[in-house]
């Protein structure tokens, strides 16, 4: 690590299928992200389980969200890659800042009641306590910033509220992180319904073009986006939702502006466009794929870069918890 960069801490979870939206907002990020700061980078299957997972499948797909890590670019030897339930520290801080925690901020949080509503028969309180375990995650590694999309923003703010709150009752021991908002492709949304932030778990499966999907399937899902009457292509989040989306998609994956992908395809129908979209989105995601796959037959490669990213990450967590856990009164040996 080196001194003279801030940190910085992300983390994805192994659930489902991650969309371009996550590849977008999170993931090729990183690949820039790691070479601009200290960078803790984490599959946090501890939070998946706040809804109920098949075991199996949760380790299979651990195993893939990792090679993808790997695949799209992001390099263990510049940052610390790791899995959440390898760093024990986690669940030990976030016990801590329970207490340091209101029920009432939590059942303000956005995500709780959304999932709350979607998964009305196990309301649990790991799927209250989501931001106070995710304020752990910040605040074991000191980070000075959280890249985050728009949608996230209360989950930075309750972990910088706790920060605060623990440095005003025993003197400053975490650092107060800021988000780090990215400003191209923050908030990829749902081709079917434009209002909405393409998901995951989205009830549209052609709403949201998955890292797994294949070409043919690509290309399909873009052609039947949703845009609108007006046939002009131009960005206008406001009155043309669909097409400033299709525009910011085909900005990240072309490496041009949403300017120049406007003049591209100024005067063409939207046909053309969406499958000119489509085609670009499918050739980026090729070789991504091809390299997932060959290193999920590695399985030793993938062990081992866990088993440091595991390593160094406990030693920076271990340290942040031994002080807390000193200012509070717990007795150490």
């Amino acid at each position: 690590m080196e001194e003279s960069k801030k940190f910085l801490y992300s983390a994805v979870q192994p659930t489902n299928n991650l969309t371009i939206g996550n590849y977008i907002g999170a993931i090729r990020n990183w690949t820039m992200l790691q070479n601009d700061y200290n960078c803790y980078f984490a599959i946090a299957n501890m939070h998946a389980i706040t809804v109920r997972q098949t075991p199996a499948v949760l380790r299979q797909r651990t195993l893939s969200l990792l090679a993808l890590y790997l695949a799209c670019g992001v390099d263990p030897e510049k940052c610390t890659l790791y899995l959440q339930s390898h760093v024990p520290a986690h669940a030990e801080l976030c016990w801590v800042l329970n207490t340091f925690t209101y029920v009432g901020e939590m059942e303000r949080m956005t995500q709780f009641k959304d999932k709350s509503a979607r998964h009305a028969e196990n309301i649990n309180m790991g799927l209250m306590d989501y931001p106070v375990l995710m304020a752990a995650d910040i605040l074991l590694y000191q980070a000075d910033v959280v890249p985050v999309g728009l949608d996230q923003r209360q989950h930075v703010e309750i972990a910088r509220d706790i920060a605060q709150r623990f440095n005003n009752a025993y003197s400053p021991t975490f650092k107060v992180p800021e988000a780090l908002y990215m400003k191209v492709g923050a908030k990829i949304n749902d081709l079917q319904d434009p209002a909405k932030k393409m998901s995951k778990s989205g009830e549209n499966p052609n709403g949201s073009v998955f890292l797994s999907d294949d070409r043919d399937t690509i290309i399909r899902k873009f052609r039947r986006a949703v845009t609108d009457s007006d046939l002009e292509i131009r960005y206008d989040p406001e009155t043309k939702p669909g097409v400033s989306n299709l525009l910011s998609i085909y900005s990240v994956f072309s490496g041009k502006t949403v300017e120049e992908a406007a003049a591209e395809f100024s005067g063409k129908g939207y046909g053309d466009f969406k499958a000119a979209v489509g085609e670009v989105v499918a050739d980026r995601l090729a070789p991504i794929q091809a390299q997932q796959q060959k290193l999920l037959a590695d399985k030793p490669y993938l062990d081992g870069v866990l088993k440091k990213g595991a390593d160094g990450a406990a030693y920076a967590a271990n340290k942040t918890l031994s002080k807390v856990y000193k200012k509070i009164g717990f007795y150490q040996l």
